[in-house]
């Protein structure tokens, strides 16, 4: 019998994030394998009011509860790296929404996606397209 195979922690559909969670993940994003302290100092030096540590201590476990970041013991601390790209990450969420939209509204989402479209300039409706892959 094989052994059971380890699922990915990783979300398909990755959870939206609120604004405090998605100021730490741009912050981790940039930094790339990190720590609550170096979050922590990067984001309070451009905070009008800085929060303490135990804050973003608390919200990077959650992002790692959430599947978005992956947590690694280091000695007497933790170290950090996201599991997505921040394109991958805003690649699932863009579709995520879509589909809910889609689903809830039917044609009429798609046609105000359509309609949204028609206004475009050419030189961004080809990148679109390219983006869509269906354009080289």
């Amino acid at each position: 019998m094989l052994p059971p195979m380890a699922r990915s922690r990783t979300p398909k559909i990755p959870p939206a994030l609120h604004p405090l969670e998605a100021e730490v993940m741009e912050e981790v994003w940039r930094q790339d394998v990190t720590t609550v302290k170096l979050v922590a100092g990067a984001l309070n030096r451009a905070a009008k009011s800085p929060r303490a540590y135990t804050t973003y201590m608390t919200v990077m476990r959650r992002l790692d509860d959430k599947g978005l970041l992956s947590r690694a013991r280091n000695g007497r601390s933790d170290t950090y790296k996201p599991r997505l790209t921040r394109e991958e990450y805003k690649d699932r969420r863009a579709q995520a929404e879509i589909d809910g939209l889609v689903s809830e509204y039917g044609d009429v989402a798609l046609a105000h996606f359509a309609q949204t479209l028609s206004t475009l300039d050419p030189e961004r409706l080809r990148k679109l397209r390219r983006l869509a892959g269906r354009e080289k």
